[in-house]
């Protein structure tokens, strides 16, 4: 085995080469390309089966580089990427002019964020003193490293288990620490407009209030009738994070019985947070994740994956609390819920509107 230098600095040599690497961010494993080469920008989105509208987020060495990509940069932005930088927070900016257009789904807007993970801070440190990608400019779009809308990959052994030899290098820094994508927050609309969360994640609303002295908006996704007016944003269809078997997710009190959810002869897969009085006679595997928001997002895509594999005909989720504290978590867990069993995510890709007339799965 490589000493850990050594394979950054072969990690640098592929990117710099238009490769795709793949490498762990504390929130999910990313697949790694050059953001300013737009040949391997496009390697990403076939490597993942992603539609070429859908923006990528590009991964900086430091809050330094950020006017490199953006611009019209408000104070705010500063303000949040002292405060959270680096760690799981992506800004939605104005772009610089001569950043790609395939890196931005054709927006003119960007997704940066600068990651808290040591691997991934020493590869993109390492990717800028070798001179960065083409034009000198320094950034690696790096969107999850799994097939477009599938479950997010939080271990090394997930990327290979779903892309295989579509990656050159896969840089394993063990299990990712927060679990889930990050918070993405829109600054897009200048210093005089409210900024919006397009996307909850580990950095919440009040996270943010005590930096910029107010609550941000909390946009609506998928988006109704101001659909034109946000910026698309990745993790933000109505299906996504999604299992091949069938999810459904269930009130505690239905867990006990299943009478309503597995119909005879089906067996299920189940995955809660609270302590079930006995095991259900059709559950194949029964998960309990802890019932807190932080370590229950830390392994919820690993427990999904594995519900994933039982050969089970229907997976089954304990609803979490509706509460602030899960926002983030109950927004994976419905967009899941959404997708699974192979429902069509290049249709609802291409025509979001289709998504608001899937049935609801839960109550809200």
């Amino acid at each position: 085995m490589l000493p850990e230098a050594a394979v950054i600095d072969r990690a640098v040599v592929l990117l710099q080469a238009g490769e795709l690497v793949a490498f762990p961010t504390e929130t999910v494993y990313g697949l790694g390309a050059d953001a300013a080469n737009p040949a391997a920008v496009r390697r990403i989105f076939a490597a993942k089966g992603r539609p070429a509208d859908h923006p990528l987020i590009v991964h900086l060495p430091a809050d330094g580089y950020l006017d490199n990509w953006a611009s019209d940069i408000p104070r705010q932005a500063w303000e949040l990427t002292e405060a959270f930088w680096p760690g799981p927070l992506t800004l939605i900016l104005k772009r610089a002019r001569g950043v790609p257009s395939a890196v931005t789904g054709g927006q003119e807007t960007i997704g940066l964020r600068v990651p808290a993970h040591p691997q991934a801070l020493a590869l993109l440190r390492a990717f800028a003193e070798a001179g960065g990608g083409l034009g000198g400019l320094c950034g690696v779009a790096a969107p999850s490293a799994n097939r477009f809308g599938r479950i997010s990959p939080t271990e090394a052994a997930h990327v290979r288990a779903e892309l295989g030899d579509a990656v050159r290098l896969i840089l394993d820094g063990g299990r990712c620490g927060v679990g889930i994508e990050s918070t993405i927050l829109d600054l897009s609309r200048g210093a005089a407009a409210a900024p919006r969360i397009l996307r909850p994640g580990a950095v919440t609303p009040e996270r943010i209030a005590s930096v910029l002295g107010r609550l941000p908006e909390i946009a609506s996704q998928p988006p109704g009738a101001d659909a034109a007016a946000l910026p698309r944003v990745p993790g933000a269809l109505a299906a996504h994070y999604a299992p091949l078997t069938p999810l459904r997710l269930l009130p505690a009190a239905e867990l006990a019985h299943l009478a309503e959810a597995v119909t005879a002869g089906q067996s299920c897969a189940l995955l809660c947070h609270s302590r079930l009085p006995a095991t259900p006679a059709a559950a194949l595997l029964v998960r309990q994740l802890p019932a807190e928001p932080a370590r229950y997002a830390r392994e919820l895509y690993a427990a999904l994956r594995e519900l994933d594999e039982a050969s089970a005909d229907l997976i089954l989720v304990e609803e979490v609390p509706a509460t602030a504290a899960w926002a983030a978590v109950r927004d994976r867990l419905r967009r899941a819920a959404r997708g699974a069993g192979g429902q069509d995510l290049k249709q609802l890709s291409s025509n979001p509107s289709s998504a608001l007339s899937a049935p609801r799965c839960d109550e809200e």
